[in-house]
C-alpha cells in the first residue's frame, strides 16, 4: 500500500488531491501537479457555484418570501424590516451594498452586526497579509533553489539556503504584529460598542438588563424577605425558582390534546366540505348549495356534528386509538374535549398554586432591580461568603433564553458535570478521526478486498449494491456525522449546567472551534505531510527531516483549494438556500394541514447558530495566518474567500434571517482571541522547519516573537477581562448627560431656546471631527470611543412598556404561566365550523377568523393581516 493510497484510505475527508511529491520514492521533489490540482477544484466548484448564483438572481424575483422575507413580513415590526430592493435581474446590487452593516445592528441584532464586522476584519488581515508577505517572500521562495514547480515554487519548500529564512522571520515579525494589533484594537472597539449598547434607552429600559440570575443559592436564602433586605430597597420582583415538574408535564399534555382537537376539527370541515364540493359537481346544481346555507343557520345551535353528519359518516369522522395499535379506538373530536375539561382547570389551579409559592423550591434566584446601575451593582459584588455559593451570576437573560431544568443543579453538582462533559468533549474532538476514518474504509472497500483476501465475500454483493455502498453510503454517512456533532456539543453545555441558550452557544463556540482546528487543520495538515514523506522515509530514514520540512508546506496546495471551495459553494449555497426553499414548498404542502401550521411557517425565520457559525470562519482564519509565511499565496484566496461568504451572509443577515439567541456580541471577542491561535500555530510550525533545517539566527528570533506574543496575550486579557463582563459606573453619568445633552438640542430645535443647556465638560453629541483612515486605525481610543459608538446604536424605536401580567410572569418558568391555546381552525360554507365553535368554546377558545377553505378544499389564511393566534413579541 503506498502513501498516497494509504493516506485516501486513512484520511477521506481530505477532499482534494495532495500528491505533491510524486515521482522517484524518496525524493524530496520531483514532479509537481500542485496547479493542475488546483485548476481541478476551480474550474467545477466555479462553474457549480455560478449556476447556483445564477438560479438565485432568477428565484429572487419571484420566491420573495424565501429571499426577502425582512422587508415585509407581518410577524416583524417596522423598525426590524430591511428597505425593498428593486426586483430586476441585476439592478439591485447597488442598492445592496449601499445598505450600511450598521443597518443590522439597528434593525437586525448585536451578534449579526459583529459577524458581518468579524468577516470583515479577517478578510482585510488576509489583504494586508498579501501586501506584506507577497512583495518579500515570492521572490525569496520563486528563487530558492528547491527545485519546487508550479504552485510549490511559491512556498516556503522550495528553500534550500537557511540563511534565506530571515525574510521569513522578519516578515513574520511585522505581519504577527500587525494581527495582534488588530485583536486589540476590535477589542477596543467591542468593549466600546457593547458598552454603548447595554447603556443605551433602547437595552437599559429591558427587564433583562435589570434582571441578575443567582445560582446554587443556599436553601436559607430561598427566602423573599431575607433576599429583600440583603440587596435593599433596590430590588424590585423576585422570582424563586420552583420545581415545575407536575404542571410542566399537565401544561404539555394540555397542549397536545388541544391541537389534537385543532387538527382533528379542521380535519372534519375539510372533510365534509370536500363531500360537499363532490356533490355540487356531481348534481351541478345550487340547490345542494343552498340547502347547506339553510342548514348552517338551523343547527349552529344543534347537536354536535350534526351539520357534518350530512357529509360525513360517523365512522369517517376523525378518530385514533388511545394506545398504539391495540387501543380502544375512541372518536378524536369527544375525547379530546373531555380531556381538556379534566386537564384545564387542574392545570389552572398548579399554576396559581406556584404563583403564591407553594412549589418546592429549586436553588436558583431571578432578582429585578429598580434600575440597571443597581442590577450590575449586585452581578459585580460578592453575594456569599462561601465558595461556589450564589454563583456563577448572570445578567441579561432573556426568559425565552432560559433552560429552566437546569436551575435546579447545585454547586458541587455542576463541578461534576462540568469535569464529565469536558472531558466527554475532549475525547470526541481527538478521537472523532475514528468513526471518520471508518467512513473512509467503506469507501475503499474495492482496494481492501485486494489487500485484505479474508474480506473477499464482498465481491459477491451485486455491483450496484455495491456501488451504493462504496459511493453514497460513505457520502451520506459523513454528513450524518457533521450534522451530529453541533448537536452532540450543545447537549453537553446542556448536560454542563449551562443556564441559558445563549451561554450554550458561547459553550459550543469555544468546544467546536477546537474541533475545526485539530480534526479540520491540524490532522489534515499533519496526515497530508506524514503520508507524502512516508515512502521516502522509508527508503531512506536519514531524510526524515527534510523530507517533512519540504512536505507541511506544501500541504498548503489543499487549503488553497479548501479557500476555493468554501469562498465559492458556501457564498452561492448561502444565498440560494435551495433545501430551505425545497422543504418550505414541499413540507408545507404535505405537513401543514391546519391554519396553525401554515402562519407558523410562513411567519417563521429561520435563525443562525453563532455558536456552530463563528467558529467555520476562525478556523479558515487561523489556516490562512498559519500558512501566512510558509506559503502566502493561501493569504490571496483567503481574501477572496471571507469576502465572498461576507457578502453571503450580509445579504442574508439583511434580508432573509432572524436571530433567536442573544449573546449581547460577546461570540465576538472569544473569536478575536481564537485567530490568535493562528499567531501561535504558525510561530511553533515556523520554529519546528526553522530547527529540523538548523537555521538558528531564524530559530532564535522566532522564539523571542512566541514569548512575545504570550505575554502581550497575557497582558491584553488582564486588561480587558473586567471590561467584557461588566459596565463601568464611570459611563453612566456620562450616558445621562449625553441623553440630556441631546433632549435639550431636540427641544431647542423646537422651541428655538437650546443655546441654553449647559454641556458637560467633555461630553459633546459628536465628539471628533470625521478622521482620515490611518488616523481613524491608529487611534481606536479615540475615534471608536464610547460616545463615536453610541453615535451606532438603534435610537429610532418604541418606549418599551410591561403590562402587569407581562411583569408579573416575566421569570415565572413558562408552563407557571402558559395560557390555555386558542385554537384556530378554517371557516366553510356549511357552517361547520360555526358549530363546531359553539360546542368547542365550552372547553378550550376557539374561532375561525382569518383561515377559510377555497373552491378547491385549500385553506388560506389571509397573510395581510394578523391572525387571532399572532402574539407580540415581549421584548424583555
Amino acid at each position: 500500500m503506498d502513501h498516497h493510497q494509504l493516506n485516501r484510505v486513512l484520511f477521506p475527508h481530505n477532499l482534494f488531491p495532495r500528491d505533491n511529491t510524486t515521482g522517484v520514492p524518496g525524493s524530496a521533489t520531483t514532479t509537481s501537479n500542485s496547479l493542475s490540482g488546483f485548476l481541478s477544484t476551480l474550474i467545477p466548484v466555479l462553474l457549480t457555484s455560478t449556476a447556483l448564483f445564477v438560479l438565485f438572481l432568477v428565484l429572487r424575483r419571484t420566491q420573495n418570501r424565501q429571499y426577502s422575507p425582512r422587508t415585509y413580513l407581518g410577524s416583524l415590526r417596522e423598525n426590524q424590516r430591511t428597505p425593498k430592493l428593486p426586483n430586476g435581474m441585476f439592478n439591485w446590487f447597488g442598492a445592496f451594498f449601499n445598505i450600511p452593516d450598521t443597518h443590522v445592528l439597528n434593525h437586525h441584532s448585536l451578534d449579526g452586526f459583529l459577524l458581518l464586522r468579524y468577516l470583515k476584519i479577517v478578510t482585510v488581515i488576509s489583504l494586508v497579509g498579501c501586501l506584506i508577505t507577497w512583495p518579500v517572500l515570492f521572490p525569496v521562495n520563486a528563487t530558492g533553489g528547491g527545485g519546487g514547480e508550479q504552485l510549490d515554487l511559491l512556498s516556503m519548500s522550495n528553500i534550500a539556503d537557511k540563511n534565506r529564512y530571515y525574510a521569513h522571520t522578519f516578515v513574520a515579525w511585522i505581519f504577527f504584529g500587525f494581527i495582534l494589533y488588530m485583536v486589540t484594537r476590535e477589542s477596543i472597539f467591542y468593549i466600546n460598542l457593547r458598552q454603548a449598547y447595554l447603556l443605551s434607552p433602547l437595552y437599559a429600559h429591558r427587564m433583562s438588563s435589570r434582571t441578575v440570575l443567582f445560582t446554587s443559592v443556599p436553601d436559607a436564602f430561598l427566602d423573599e424577605g431575607r433576599l429583600r433586605r440583603m440587596f435593599g430597597a433596590a430590588v424590585k420582583n423576585i422570582w424563586i425558582a420552583t420545581d415545575c415538574k407536575e404542571v410542566s408535564e399537565l401544561v404539555q399534555e394540555r397542549d397536545k390534546v388541544a391541537f389534537k382537537l385543532e387538527a382533528a376539527e379542521t380535519s372534519l370541515i375539510k372533510l365534509a366540505n370536500a363531500n360537499r364540493l363532490k356533490a355540487l359537481k356531481k348534481n351541478k346544481g345550487a340547490t345542494a348549495d343552498a340547502e347547506g346555507v339553510q342548514t348552517e343557520a338551523a343547527n349552529v345551535d344543534g347537536e354536535s356534528g350534526s351539520i357534518a353528519s350530512q357529509w360525513v359518516p360517523a365512522k369517517k369522522r376523525p378518530s385514533h386509538k388511545l394506545k398504539f395499535l391495540i387501543g380502544k379506538k375512541v372518536d378524536t373530536i369527544d375525547w379530546s374535549r373531555s380531556e381538556l375539561e379534566r386537564i384545564i382547570p387542574r392545570v389552572t389551579e398548579l399554576q396559581g398554586n406556584h404563583r403564591g409559592g407553594e412549589g418546592r423550591r429549586l436553588n436558583s434566584v431571578f432578582i429585578e432591580f429598580h434600575t440597571q446601575t443597581a442590577a450590575q451593582g449586585a452581578y459585580q459584588s460578592l453575594a456569599h461568603h462561601q465558595p461556589l455559593h450564589m454563583s456563577p451570576r448572570f445578567i441579561g437573560i432573556s426568559p425565552e433564553e432560559v433552560i429552566w431544568s437546569n436551575l435546579r443543579i447545585k454547586w458541587w453538582e455542576r463541578i461534576i458535570r462540568k469535569i464529565a462533559t469536558t472531558s466527554f468533549v475532549t475525547a470526541l474532538i481527538v478521537f472523532w478521526a475514528i468513526p471518520v476514518a471508518v467512513v473512509g474504509l467503506i469507501s475503499q472497500i474495492n482496494y481492501l478486498t485486494d489487500k485484505l483476501p479474508w474480506l473477499s465475500f464482498i465481491n459477491s454483493i451485486p455491483p450496484a449494491i455495491l456501488g451504493v455502498i462504496t459511493g453514497l453510503l460513505p457520502v451520506v454517512m459523513l454528513a450524518v456525522l457533521m450534522a451530529l456533532l453541533p448537536i452532540i456539543l450543545k447537549l453537553m453545555a446542556k448536560l454542563g449546567g449551562a443556564p441559558s441558550l445563549s451561554q450554550v452557544e458561547l459553550s459550543c463556540q469555544g468546544s467546536y472551534f477546537w474541533f475545526q482546528v485539530i480534526q479540520v487543520f491540524l490532522v489534515t495538515t499533519l496526515s497530508s505531510a506524514a503520508s507524502a514523506a512516508i515512502q521516502g522515509i522509508i527508503n531512506d530514514p536519514g531524510s526524515a527531516p527534510s523530507l517533512l520540512s519540504s512536505s507541511i508546506p506544501k500541504a498548503s496546495n489543499f487549503y488553497i483549494s479548501y479557500f476555493v471551495l468554501q469562498g465559492l459553494t458556501i457564498s452561492s449555497g448561502a444565498v440560494l438556500q435551495i433545501v430551505g426553499l425545497i422543504l418550505f414548498k414541499v413540507l408545507g404542502k404535505f405537513l401543514d394541514n391546519t391554519p396553525r401550521k401554515i402562519y407558523k411557517r410562513w411567519s417563521s425565520l429561520s435563525g443562525l447558530g453563532w455558536g456552530t457559525i463563528f467558529p467555520v470562519f476562525t478556523n479558515m482564519a487561523v489556516i490562512a495566518i498559519t500558512y501566512s509565511c510558509i506559503a502566502p499565496l493561501i493569504l490571496g484566496f483567503a481574501s477572496v474567500g471571507l469576502w465572498l461568504v461576507y457578502l453571503a451572509f450580509r445579504y442574508n443577515l439583511l434580508f432573509v434571517n432572524d436571530a433567536e439567541i442573544d449573546t449581547q456580541g460577546l461570540v465576538y471577542p472569544r473569536a478575536l482571541q481564537q485567530t490568535l491561535v493562528g499567531v501561535y500555530l504558525a510561530e511553533v510550525c515556523m520554529i519546528g522547519i526553522f530547527g529540523i533545517k538548523g537555521a538558528a539566527g531564524p530559530i532564535i528570533l522566532m522564539v523571542i516573537l512566541l514569548i512575545f506574543t504570550v505575554l502581550y496575550h497575557v497582558s491584553l486579557n488582564s486588561a480587558l477581562d473586567p471590561l467584557l463582563k461588566y459596565l463601568p459606573k464611570s459611563l453612566e453619568d456620562e450616558e445621562e448627560s449625553l441623553l440630556a445633552l441631546e433632549s435639550g438640542q431636540r427641544s431647542g430645535d423646537e422651541t428655538g431656546k437650546g443655546a441654553e443647556m449647559t454641556e458637560s465638560p467633555g461630553i459633546d453629541a459628536t465628539p471628533h471631527p470625521k478622521p482620515n483612515l490611518f488616523a481613524k486605525w491608529l487611534h481606536p481610543d479615540l475615534y471608536t470611543d464610547y460616545a463615536t459608538m453610541r453615535q451606532l446604536v438603534p435610537k429610532d424605536f418604541s418606549h418599551i412598556v410591561y403590562s402587569g401580567e407581562a411583569e408579573r410572569d416575566a421569570y415565572y418558568n413558562p408552563a407557571i404561566s402558559s395560557p390555555t391555546p386558542l385554537l384556530w381552525i378554517p371557516r366553510d360554507p356549511m357552517g361547520v365550523s360555526k358549530q363546531e365553535i359553539h360546542h368547542t368554546s365550552h372547553v378550550i377558545p376557539i374561532t375561525d377568523e382569518g383561515a377559510h377553505l377555497d373552491e378547491t378544499n385549500k385553506i388560506i389564511t389571509d397573510e395581510e393581516v394578523l391572525p387571532p393566534i399572532y402574539e407580540p413579541k415581549i421584548y424583555y
